[in-house]
């Protein structure tokens, strides 16, 4: 049986009612054990019989056409299996929802680093060095691989608006801001790289990979190899973090599909660093001009943002850069704008808040530039201009709460002791605070997942749905428990696998929604099933630590079930997510050191503050909001891919010298959460924050470098050398 919710109305708050006590609390990870003590296995620890090894060989040109590979130079190597070059072999990885393979280059070349062949042998290390002696020849063509001089320009649909006249606004503002920002590429840089094992069972396959959204993926492999979807099984219960970069299916994966059905035998197939920084993906550079038009009061009356990113010609996917700036300040008159200049670099998809990270990186600095201008608190002008409704389609919020987190963060924080540009000096320092806006869309994914529940007590959840780090073990596990009336540690989860009902996947902060919510409505119709047993209504049954109590009788769970009781919740998304602007919202404070004498920035100290619906595990969204925020000082301090400007070669490609926060330069971080129940986004109440942990977050790191010293960094990462400079004598 299923039980199923399209979401076109609100749903009772039947997480209030239950009374297991498993929901919000800060629940460990069950399978936390397991990855400290190193017995979960990601996919490149998977083994096989009989074994081959793959590598992938890159392009050493940036555009053009190859015109022949000697496989004869390597095939006289110890251990080479085969060299396998095929029209297969994708330019770029899939985006992971729309069910379809990548391009297919058939020997076309588009950026420097592009996969153009795999090379198997007995070993890696033979694989390897056959891989760098492989004998290409091209016919090289010239290449663009800068934004700003392309010859290619277009406006993607969807991506221009209009409204009211923003030219008159900014003439007859009492204040203005016009100033451009610019964002460097960045990297998903996950923890573990890409990886697959790929075994072919007759005609069907098996591939072991680190996937985020594995009902799409097994459609991407599948159109890529000609196959049935229903021929292809993908198995990925652990994920060392994917940000977006494991969205869809990735070279790797067909690479080892490939070879293993040619060569008969399993092949597996791990990127190295500069691999994954080089093939997979990268998240785009940015130029934008943010425009905001004020009356003699503050209040907005004007706003206008305009950017330009890039990719490679014929990909569909254009950052959203302005994505929040469209719904989180009001203002009447309105202009929104985006270029996308076609270049031969790698291609740029979803990295983590894909459209907030960077467009919010250039709004809230800008923000901030008009507070100064206007002479009001940075936090007060934020909250007079929240708008009451969605300023461009007039929709009602599902939910808002940013002036709430504004205020009780800034009480929190600590912000009215700050002090004016400049005035706070403790020795070599100049320490100042800064405050940004967050917000994240919020969005439902139709999920399913399979409850049973057990005459002994305990309970199963099935869903191919993924955990990247972010405790989908834990959260569905809870949703069930609470549900069910049974201890958390009566529930098992199992996720990862294609055999099990298809989820939602791990991207856009949707996963706990969405997966959660079909877990909450399995579990729902095994209350049904119960409540008919124990002579009861549904809605007045109450189910605690394995005893059912309704209709004046209370008899544990064992007695009123012959066998296990096994139920599919299916949730889809509906109206409701037409007729309700949905988004989480969020407030980030922050407090740097800028030293005199090397403009070299230190962050003291960061608190930020979430409205993100019902809160479904304190502990797994309290990190998730630690990562974002972590993320926020890499934006704002260190993080860029830097390409050559000759070939568009990445020539940072590895964690020696693309440079991430670590410890040293992360402080105490501090979340809360301001209580909120959005009935308008799923039946649990809840909306993501994985992402929005990181909007806005290096927006406040730069407007609290501004108050320290008094320098506005506009051209991210805000290094000693765009610091040191302009810094008072």
């Amino acid at each position: 049986m299923t039980e199923h919710l399209k979401m076109d109305k609100v749903q009772p708050r039947m997480l209030d009612e239950t009374g297991q006590g498993a929901i919000t609390v800060p629940m460990d990870r069950p399978e936390g054990r397991l990855k400290v003590a190193g017995q979960a296995t990601y996919a490149a620890e998977y083994k096989a019989e009989n074994m081959a090894y793959g590598v992938l060989v890159r392009a050493t040109i940036t555009k053009g056409q190859v015109t022949s590979i000697d496989e004869g130079s390597v095939t006289s190597l110890p251990g080479v299996l085969g060299v396998f070059a095929t029209g297969k072999m994708p330019r770029s990885p899939a985006q992971g929802t729309a069910g379809a393979a990548p391009i297919q280059p058939e020997g076309r070349v588009d950026y420097f680093g592009q996969p153009i062949a795999v090379i198997v042998a007995e070993s890696f290390e033979q694989a390897r060095h056959a891989a760098s002696n492989l004998k290409i020849a091209y016919e090289a063509e010239t290449a663009e691989t800068d934004p700003e001089t392309a010859s290619e320009i277009d406006v993607p649909d969807g991506q221009l608006l209009d409204q009211g006249d923003i030219e008159a606004a900014m003439s007859d503002a009492a204040f203005t801001v016009d100033a451009t920002y610019t964002t460097p590429p960045h990297n998903s840089a996950a923890m573990e790289p890409h990886a697959s094992l790929a075994e072919w069972h007759g005609d069907n396959l098996v591939l072991h990979g680190a996937y985020q959204m594995l009902k799409f993926n097994r459609e991407e492999l599948a159109d890529s190899l000609g196959i049935d979807p229903e021929k292809v099984r993908i198995h990925s219960p652990y994920v060392g973090g994917g940000f977006g970069g494991k969205l869809g299916i990735s070279q790797e994966a067909i690479a080892a599909a490939v070879a293993a059905r040619e060569l008969k035998r399993p092949v597996r197939v791990v990127m190295a660093r500069q691999q994954v920084f080089e093939m997979t993906m990268r998240r785009t550079e940015s130029r934008q001009r943010v425009r905001l038009a004020a009356d003699k009061d503050g209040k907005i009356t004007g706003l206008a943002h305009e950017d330009r990113v890039s990719n490679l010609p014929e990909e569909g996917f254009s950052e959203p850069t302005a994505v929040a700036s469209h719904f989180l300040y009001g203002g009447e008159n309105r202009f929104f704008r985006q270029e996308v200049a076609r270049i031969h670099r790698t291609t740029a998809g979803s990295v983590r808040a894909p459209g907030e990270a960077i467009g919010q990186l250039a709004l809230e600095c800008a923000m901030d530039e008009l507070a100064e201008k206007t002479g009001i608190d940075p936090v007060q002008l934020r909250i007079q201009n929240i708008p009451e409704k969605h300023p461009e389609s007039g929709l009602p919020f599902s939910s808002n709460s940013l002036a709430q987190c504004l205020t009780d963060g800034a009480e929190r924080f600590g912000w009215s002791e700050r002090k004016g540009v400049g005035k706070r000096r403790e020795g070599e320092w100049f320490v100042g605070m800064g405050v940004a806006s967050a917000a994240r869309t919020n969005i439902l994914m139709e999920s399913r997942a399979r409850v049973t529940l057990n005459p002994d007590g305990t309970a199963l959840v099935e869903t191919d749905m993924t955990d990247i780090g972010t405790g989908t073990y834990a959260i569905l596990g809870q949703i069930a428990a609470e549900m069910l009336g049974l201890p958390t540690e009566k529930v098992t989860v199992e996720l990862g696998d294609t055999n099990l009902p298809g989820a939602s996947g791990s991207g856009g902060s949707w996963g706990a929604a969405s997966a959660g919510s079909s877990v909450f409505l399995g579990a729902k119709a095994i209350r049904s099933k119960i409540a008919k047993s124990l002579g009861c209504a549904p809605e007045e049954l109450r189910l605690k630590d394995g005893i059912a109590t309704g209709a004046n009788n209370r008899r544990p769970l064992a007695e009123l079930m012959s066998g296990p009781i096994s139920e599919e919740g299916h949730i889809e998304p509906g109206t409701t997510m037409e007729e309700f602007a949905q988004s989480g919202f969020g407030a980030h404070f922050c407090e740097v050191g800028v030293n005199a004498v090397t403009g070299e920035v230190r962050v003291r100290r960061m608190l930020a503050v979430f409205a993100a619906g019902r809160i479904l595990n304190e502990k797994t969204a309290r990190s998730q909001g630690h990562g974002g925020m972590i993320w926020g000082i890499g934006s704002a301090l260190t993080e860029a891919i830097e390409h050559d400007p000759r070939d568009g070669r990445i020539v940072n490609h590895d964690f020696a010298e693309y440079h991430m926060p670590v410890h040293l330069d992360v402080p105490d971080l501090d979340v809360m959460f301001v209580e909120e129940l959005d009935d308008h986004s799923n039946p649990l109440q809840s909306k993501g924050i994985g992402e929005l942990g990181l909007s806005g977050a290096g927006a406040a790191v730069a407007n609290a470098i501004y108050n320290a010293c008094g320098v506005r960094v506009r051209d991210y990462p805000a290094t000693p050398d765009k610091i040191f400079p302009h810094l008072p004598e």
